[in-house]
């Protein structure tokens, strides 16, 4: 399982960027932005699994990144990634992290994002 915590580091590691609080409403929602146009490549939140048609009570710790549009279809298809809560559902995926084995599987989608918001 990957944890808020592991995503915080990576992003740290390899982006030296750190995550901005950027709300007193929702104090756990973590922005991941790049450092000369501070466009957001990423997004940590905690919602309750209902958003997802999921079962349980407890909130679950979601990453947002942005993804081409013609590869969503395929994306959402792995039992991890559903349309972007709270953002545009045509660019933007939603990984609930407690359904990932490894950070690995998600690296890629993190780079792409990455990539995709530093222009």
């Amino acid at each position: 399982m990957v944890t808020r915590d592991d995503i915080f580091q990576f992003f740290e590691r390899h982006y030296d960027t750190k995550p901005n609080f950027l709300w007193d409403k929702f104090p756990n929602y973590a922005v991941f932005q790049h450092k000369k146009n501070e466009k957001w490549y990423a997004l940590v939140m905690d919602v309750l699994p209902e958003k997802f048609d999921l079962e349980g009570n407890e909130k679950i710790d979601v990453l947002n990144v942005k993804s081409p549009s013609e590869l969503n279809g395929s994306l959402r298809e792995r039992e991890y990634i559903f349309e972007g809560y709270h953002m545009n559902k045509e660019h933007w995926n939603s990984i609930v992290l407690d359904r990932v084995n490894e950070l690995e599987d998600i690296e890629e989608l993190i780079e792409t994002s990455f990539d995709l918001t530093k222009k």
